[in-house]
């Protein structure tokens, strides 16, 4: 019998104690066994540090300390980390019950894919169901025009793979993720497997993505660049089309937090 790959879940934390324990229990109540959760958090002043003490028994590795923000914590999770298969869950974040065992049943079957992703629910502060992540098959080309289509949370990557392009930069704020999708797709292929949901993203006032989203086009273009990128790429015509949608966008998530 093959042996259960060991799957490590990351989660950086900060001062998101409305929400925390809601994404621990969806990481420990997992269907699958074999997990290893590292929780970093940034030295939360908001009660978040009890929540996770009455978890610390089945959490493999915790710490509450100032750090740089999330990507400076990521890093310092996945330094610690011993499993076969990455993944994170920030700390406002769901999965699905099967979630975990879904992507390692693929990833076991198919040793050609390096990394796997699957549906994704935008939800509310109540945790309701609002809306979907538009996830589309994607690779290294379209990544680098600026198709990115990947759902963070539902996206579990070979450690393996992880470690040829550690660690994440963390001068980026917004845009860490995609960086590492770029970095990876040119060592490995993706996979996504269409209604296969996985995982819930929280649109809540304080979420970084409602905040200071205006920060993830321009961090984008730093990679597209930094590759060699041309201005005259689909990448660059999005983020100008972003710009003039962006007073709209503004407008509409507004009206969404004020109900």
């Amino acid at each position: 019998m093959n042996r259960q790959p060991l799957v490590s879940i990351v989660t950086p934390s900060f001062n998101q104690s409305p929400y925390l324990e809601e994404t621990i229990r969806s990481v420990l109540g997992q269907t699958y066994e074999r997990i290893e959760y590292i929780l970093i958090d940034g030295g939360s002043t908001d009660g978040s540090q009890e929540i996770i003490r009455r978890y610390s028994d089945r959490i493999a590795y915790w710490v509450s300390e100032k750090d740089k923000g999330q990507t400076d914590a990521l890093n310092k999770g996945f330094k610690v980390a011993h499993g076969d298969i990455f993944a994170w869950l920030n700390s406002d974040d769901l999965y699905h019950p099967h979630a975990v065992e879904e992507a390692v049943a693929y990833l076991m079957d198919h040793p050609q894919v390096g990394v796997v992703y699957g549906d994704l629910d935008f939800m509310d502060e109540n945790s309701q169901v609002i809306g979907h992540f538009p996830a589309a098959q994607t690779d290294l080309k379209r990544l680098r025009r600026g198709y990115v289509h990947i759902p963070q949370p539902a996206t579990f990557f070979r450690a393996e793979l992880w470690r040829q392009v550690a660690p994440l930069d963390d001068r980026f704020y917004f845009a860490m993720d995609y960086d590492l999708w770029v970095r990876l797709a040119r060592l490995t292929e993706f996979k996504y497997l269409p209604g296969k949901r996985w995982a819930s993203f929280r649109l809540h006032s304080d979420a970084k993505t409602i905040r200071a989203d205006e920060r993830c086009w321009p961090e984008m273009l730093r990679v597209h660049y930094r590759d060699g990128g041309s201005f005259f790429s689909p990448i660059v015509l999005k983020y100008l089309l972003r710009k003039l949608a962006a007073p709209l966008i503004r407008w509409k998530r507004r009206r969404m937090f004020k109900r």
